[in-house]
């Protein structure tokens, strides 16, 4: 008797921990092993497109911190950048912006007794360069696909949404 290929349907989702796939939701280990196996490549390319834009020694944090401190050309507090970038260790952001100010891609401020940071004409050059990157390597390849631009936004806003569950639960895992 020959053997058959199994269909996609027929092998259950794609994890990376079974045990953990065989509870009430499926699914939500087979997200998991997507939203991994995506931030891992998504940290990749942004420190190597960094790279391309002329900055090799940034880490996948210091890009995040550069984009981010550089979104809207306002000054930005570390309790401010550590909130919208989700960032529970405020002494990993703020070593990131020493290192940023240190390489002169930011410059430090104050607004009242606050210390502010905000991008330098060096720091704007190198996030343009990045989306230029960007532009030419990824969007040109993602947009190849077809994949349909609000369908993304539809994904984006149920990841954040499901962020704010793992954030909950982290909160009740850390009380047992």
């Amino acid at each position: 008797m020959p053997e058959s290929n199994p269909s996609p349907d027929d092998l259950g989702p794609i994890v990376s921990s079974g045990h953990l796939a065989s509870g009430a939701m499926p699914a939500l280990s087979e997200f998991e092993f997507a939203m991994n196996m995506t931030a891992h490549a998504f940290q990749r390319w942004i420190v190597r497109a960094m790279a391309a834009a002329g900055l090799a020694d940034l880490s996948q944090l210091d890009v995040l911190v550069l984009h981010n401190v550089n979104h809207r050309s306002k000054p930005k507090r570390l309790a401010d950048i550590c909130l919208v970038l989700n960032i529970e260790d405020t002494h990993l952001v703020n070593y990131s912006l020493k290192k940023l100010e240190r390489l002169k891609l930011l410059k430090g401020g104050r607004k009242g007794k606050e210390k502010t940071v905000q991008v330098t004409q060096a720091g704007e050059d190198a996030c343009k360069r990045y989306a230029q990157i960007r532009e030419q390597l990824l969007v040109k390849s993602v947009l190849g696909t077809g994949l349909d631009p609000a369908r993304l936004s539809e994904i984006a806003a149920a990841m954040r949404s499901l962020s704010g569950h793992y954030d909950q639960a982290a909160r009740a895992a850390a009380s047992l």
